[in-house]
C-alpha cells in the first residue's frame, strides 16, 4: 500500500450504491471536503439521495461518467452489477474501490480520526478492517477534540515563522519545543 492524502478539489470521485454502506462513504467523502463528488444510485435510501441533493445521479455510472473521474467507491451493489462496472472504470485507468471486496480494490479506504486539519489514518491493507478500527478507538482518545486548536496554533505560528525567514529545520525543532514543553503527546496519567 502506498499511504497517499489527495487533496479533494483535484480530483472528481463518486460513490455508487443504494444502501446505507454508500451513505456512510458518500457522507464521509463529504466530511474529507469532497465539494465535486457525485451520488450515482438506481435505488437509493431517501437519507442517501437527501445527502446527495443535485449531485444524485439517478443510475448507474456509464463510460461518459467514467471518463470524467478520478476514484469510484462502489457499495452496497450486488456483485452482478457491481464487478463489470468495475471493470469498465479499470479500462478507462480509473481507481476502484468495491467495499469490502479486496480482489476488485485498487485502494483501500483507511480508517481515519480528523481533528480540524489533522488527519490519523490506520490501514491494514484490506486484511482486518475491524482491527484498524480497533486502533482508530484507541487513538481517538489520545488524540481528543483540543488538537484541531493546537494545529491552527502550530499553522499559525509556521506562517509567522515563513515570514521571519526561519528555515525549515529550525521551525521543526520550535514545534517540537512547543510539543513536549506543553506535554501534548505525554501518556495520560493512570
Amino acid at each position: 500500500m502506498i499511504p497517499i492524502a489527495l487533496d479533494p478539489r483535484c480530483v472528481r470521485l463518486a460513490v455508487c450504491g443504494n444502501g446505507r454502506l454508500a451513505l456512510r462513504r458518500f457522507t464521509a467523502l463529504q466530511a474529507a471536503g469532497a465539494t465535486d463528488l457525485l451520488l450515482f444510485a438506481d435505488d437509493p435510501l431517501p437519507a442517501l439521495q437527501a445527502a446527495a441533493g443535485e449531485h444524485w445521479r439517478p443510475r448507474l455510472p456509464d463510460t461518459g461518467d467514467l471518463a470524467c473521474l478520478h476514484g469510484l467507491w462502489i457499495v452496497d451493489l450486488e456483485a452482478a452489477k457491481a464487478e463489470p462496472l468495475a471493470d469498465q472504470a479499470r479500462a478507462r485507468h480509473l481507481l476502484v474501490n468495491i467495499e469490502d471486496v479486496p480482489a476488485f480494490c485498487d485502494f483501500h479506504s483507511v480508517a481515519e480520526i480528523r481533528r480540524g486539519d489533522l488527519l490519523l489514518t490506520i490501514s491494514t491493507g484490506g486484511a482486518a478492517p475491524g482491527l484498524a478500527g480497533l486502533i482508530r478507538r484507541r487513538l481517538e482518545s489520545m488524540f481528543d477534540g483540543r488538537w484541531a486548536e493546537r494545529l491552527v496554533e502550530l499553522r499559525a505560528l509556521r506562517a509567522t515563522w515563513r515570514a521571519q525567514g526561519v528555515p525549515m529545520a529550525e521551525a521543526m525543532r520550535r514545534i517540537e519545543t512547543l510539543v513536549a514543553d506543553r506535554g501534548w503527546l505525554d501518556a495520560p496519567e493512570k
